[in-house]
This record gives C-alpha cells, sequence and structure tokens, in this order.
C-alpha cells in the first residue's frame, strides 16, 4: 500500500471522482485532477504515472455509456499528427516540468481564444489538413508531458459544433487509445509502479460512481449550458497549468 496521510487519500479520491463524472457527463472538468494530484503524490512527474491507468479506467466507461453515439471518422485526420506530437512529448519529458507545463498552458489559452473569436464571428465549421495538424500535434505533446490533452480536444470537438453525447463519445474514444498507448512509456521511465497500482486499484468504486453522476448529469445540461461549461472548465484548466 502506498504511504499516504488521510487528507491525501480523501483528495485522491475526490479526483478520481472528477475524472469520472467529466469522461461521461462535463468534459473539461476532469483536468482539474492533474494539479491536485501533485499534491496526492508529492511529485508532479510521478503522479502522472498514478493518475493515467485511472483515466484508462474512466475512458472505458465512456465509451460503454456513448457507444451508439461515436463518431470514429471525426478522429481520423488527428491520428498522424497525434502520434508525431506524442514522440516529441516523450523526448520532451527529460525537460523539467515548470517548464512544460506553461507551455502546453499557454498554447491552449491561444487555442480558445480563437476558438470564441471565431464563434463570434459566426463562422463556419472549422476543417481541412492545418487545423487537424496543429490541434493533432499539440494533444499529442500536451497528453504526453502532461496529461493535459483534455483542453486541447475540448476546442477542437467545440469547434465541430457537435451534439453534447457525440463530443463526448468521440472524446472517449481518442483519450482511451492514446491513454493506452501511454502505458508502456509511462512504465519505461518508472512513473507508474506498485505502490501506484494498488492506489489505482482502490480508487475504482469512486471512478465508476462519478461516472455514473456525469451520466446523469448531462441528460440535464441544456446544449448550449454544455458548450460554455466545457469551455469555462477547458480556460481554468489551462491557467492552472501555469502553478
Amino acid at each position: 500500500m502506498p504511504s499516504l496521510e488521510a487528507w491525501q487519500w480523501v483528495l485522491g479520491a475526490l479526483c478520481a471522482a472528477g475524472v469520472g463524472v467529466a469522461k461521461t457527463g462535463v468534459p473539461g472538468f476532469g483536468i482539474l485532477a492533474i494539479p491536485l494530484m501533485v499534491f496526492v503524490v508529492g511529485d508532479a512527474r510521478a503522479s502522472a504515472g498514478w493518475l493515467l491507468p485511472i483515466l484508462c479506467v474512466a475512458d472505458i466507461f465512456a465509451i460503454v455509456y456513448y457507444r451508439r453515439h461515436v463518431q470514429a471518422r471525426r478522429l481520423f485526420g488527428l491520428a498522424p499528427w497525434v502520434i508525431g506530437g506524442m514522440t516529441v512529448g516523450w523526448l520532451a519529458l527529460g525537460l523539467r516540468d515548470d517548464v512544460l507545463r506553461p507551455i502546453v498552458g499557454t498554447i491552449v489559452l491561444f487555442m480558445v481564444a480563437a476558438h470564441v473569436w471565431r464563434k463570434r464571428r459566426g463562422a463556419r465549421i472549422v476543417g481541412g489538413a492545418v487545423h487537424s495538424a496543429a490541434f493533432g500535434t499539440v494533444a499529442g505533446f500536451a497528453t504526453m508531458v502532461a496529461n493535459a490533452a483534455g483542453p486541447v480536444m475540448n476546442v477542437y470537438l467545440l469547434s465541430k459544433r457537435l451534439p453534447k453525447e457525440e463530443f463526448v463519445a468521440a472524446g472517449a474514444w481518442f483519450f482511451f487509445l492514446v491513454n493506452l498507448s501511454k502505458l508502456p512509456f509511462y512504465g519505461v521511465r518508472g512513473m507508474i509502479t506498485a505502490p501506484s497500482l494498488v492506489y489505482d486499484l482502490c480508487m475504482l468504486p469512486l471512478v465508476a460512481g462519478g461516472a455514473v453522476l456525469g451520466r446523469v448529469a448531462i441528460k440535464r445540461l441544456p446544449q448550449g449550458i454544455f458548450e460554455v461549461a466545457v469551455l469555462g472548465l477547458t480556460t481554468g484548466a489551462a491557467v492552472l497549468l501555469f502553478r
């Protein structure tokens, strides 16, 4: 068992439940778990390894819940760029965490600002190779260095103006495949250990409970409020990356 104080277990439980809610109901909410997990583990880089299996389990809940709404074709154009971004992120893992996070945060805030600007102008749905290349590369880089691709993908999917169920379904498949592919890389880096896996097993009931709450929340949220909530939480998450 990992040697954690009572308050660390409680904080970790909140993180696990929040990830469950985010994956099935309110995307962007789970990004708050990234800085909070640093307090639980006491090390920013190690906390990413502790959190990754929890993310994978929550992704499975989302895939099962929204299997009828998935639009896989919307993700095909991102795939090669995500792989490229993950490769760069793998190489960048040798850099200090306080260098990497502000870079990701700055990029996300720029993307949020660009999305709001385009929406105010009534621009058409964004597409094209350049658009996919930019978001795919940044998402791959952000997910590898900090489990922080959530804000990037939220802005990308908002730009597609998807119904909320398709939004969550597309994100679920994207993150499940990406997070699953990261497991061996984190293992090689020593970021996933026996104590971290025991901790993750203890958190499974909290992830499941959060996933149920998220499922209830998305049914009650109107589409407009859903989009505003995602954008607001994404902005807040990007700001937290500077801390």
